[in-house]
């Protein structure tokens, strides 16, 4: 436990259960195969935790179990295969293959079955891509409609609330694909200081205030289509039990993660671009002032994603070594959010930020006090050390539930911050120029920070002569 990142549950998944089972050894329960502690469920066979997912005609499973056991079961079975267990037991539990239906009693189990699906399209509608998933869908609709007219109302309102969320899902993915191809292609590569045409962000937006509610927009847009399972796609490795296949390793599906990524990426180049373009020493500090007060705006927004890739920009050596421009600037204010970001203690105070603006967004009236959207590098990277510290299995072939809860927390809190609705107008010209103005590569900066400033040793002598 030590060194893991403390979060906040988000109150809508879990409740604050306590999950510290190296406190107190209990005795351990053990119902129907699976093994609680202090009323948790800590570990079971894959089998029992499915059968624990299936409702009944007077059980229903907790909404933060479905959602961690349907999170992290895509390790060990793929979901077409794990909704046809589903759908089989139900089948022989409710008897839904005998001639003559039990109506009275499946009136009972319907609705409770319905609400599973629609539990599972709402939270993971990138599992119903397939085509086999709605098959399942379809033939247990089938099954259960004779007993009741209204069954087929809600299956369709289903379906049709899920085909709207993937259109406009790969919708948003196909803007992001044309935009990223579209920057690629372009001016993105610039060996030399570009002809002056180019505009500059200052003459695009000059209100640090409003760069900062659009960069939350391209935020809370990108984040929106990232699938929560995706968190666990991204470290699928082998399940020792099964030599026939890797679950999903050969599609890892993880393009809205890794398109996040690549985002953050631009934007530290982008604002190292715009500070090191300037010809002029004063307009460069001009530059990086303006940047400190777009990052703190950004800080207060609680959009820390962006404020890190602005801080990380400016820290880029090309931008740094720049001694004379940095003169001019008042530095005091970065020095604040430097020391926000700082990384010692694994982050100590940005998790503090984080915790208080995670608080704030529990309370919150309005939708920009629950905007949240942290430091995405560091989640994805506390997500796999929690991943690779601990076990899927263990040693008897029981899954290790306790970690899959803590899994489920993390994400579960990722998911509540990513569908605040942006409260900010949205300024298309600003959001355009943020992806696609041309960025310098990593030898770009170089030989634009040069030119404005000359190397001061021999090692950027070198360097600068290499380039050239």
């Amino acid at each position: 436990q030590e060194g893991m990142p403390q979060t906040l549950s988000s109150t809508s998944m879990f409740t604050p259960c306590g999950f510290s089972p190296h406190l107190h050894t209990s005795k351990e329960d053990e119902q129907g195969g699976l093994i609680y502690q202090d009323g948790n469920l800590t570990s079971a066979s894959l089998d029992a935790l499915i059968q624990h997912l299936i409702p009944t005609t007077d059980y229903y499973p907790e909404k933060a179990y479905i959602f961690t056991f349907l999170l992290s079961s895509r390790l060990f079975i793929e979901p077409h295969e794990l909704l046809s267990r589903v759908c089989h037991k139900c089948i022989e539990q409710q008897r839904l293959d005998d001639p003559v239906l039990d109506k009275a009693r499946i009136r009972k189990f319907g609705p409770k079955i319905l609400q599973l699906l629609t539990e599972w399209t709402e939270t993971f509608p990138y599992d119903f891509q397939e085509e086999r998933m709605i098959g399942h869908l379809k033939d247990m609709i089938h099954r259960i409609a004779p007993c009741d007219e209204a069954y087929w109302k809600k299956m369709n309102h289903l379906l049709q609330t899920l085909n709207q969320k993937l259109a406009t899902l790969s919708h948003g993915q196909e803007g992001i694909v044309k935009i990223s191809a579209a920057v690629s292609d372009k001016l993105v590569t610039f060996k030399s200081k570009p002809p002056s045409i180019q505009r500059e962000i200052l003459s695009v937006c000059s209100d640090p205030y409003t760069l900062a509610q659009q960069l939350t927009h391209v935020e809370l847009e990108r984040l929106s289509h990232i699938g929560p399972e995706e968190f666990v796609q991204a470290f699928v490795h082998k399940d020792p039990l099964d030599v026939t296949k890797t679950c999903f390793s050969e599609q890892k599906k993880t393009s809205n993660l890794e398109a996040y990524v690549k985002w953050f990426n631009r934007l530290c180049y982008l604002v190292a671009t715009e500070i090191c373009m300037p010809a002029k020493k004063k307009q460069r500090a001009q530059v990086i002032e303006f940047f400190i007060d777009v990052a703190r705006e950004c800080f207060n927004i609680g959009n820390f994603n962006s404020l890190m890739a602005i801080i990380s920009g400016m820290n880029m050596s090309p931008v740094s070594r720049l001694k004379k421009t940095w003169s001019k600037v008042k530095t005091a204010k970065f020095f604040i959010l430097e020391h926000q970001m700082d990384p010692t203690g694994n982050f100590y105070n940005y998790r503090t930020a984080l915790r208080g603006a995670a608080h704030r967004s529990l309370t919150a009236h309005s939708n920009r006090e629950k905007i949240v959207i942290p430091f995405f590098s560091l989640l994805i990277k506390d997500i796999y050390f929690l991943n690779e510290g601990c076990a899927n299995r263990l040693p008897n072939g029981h899954v290790n539930f306790e970690k899959f809860l803590e899994l489920a927390k993390q994400v579960g809190e990722f998911i509540t911050w990513k569908q605040v609705e942006c409260p900010f107008e949205q300024d298309p010209n600003i959001i355009h120029y943020l992806h696609t103005a041309p960025i310098f590569t990593e030898d770009g900066l170089y030989l634009a920070s040069y030119e404005s400033e000359s190397p001061e040793n021999q090692t950027e002598k070198d360097r600068w002569k290499s380039l050239r």
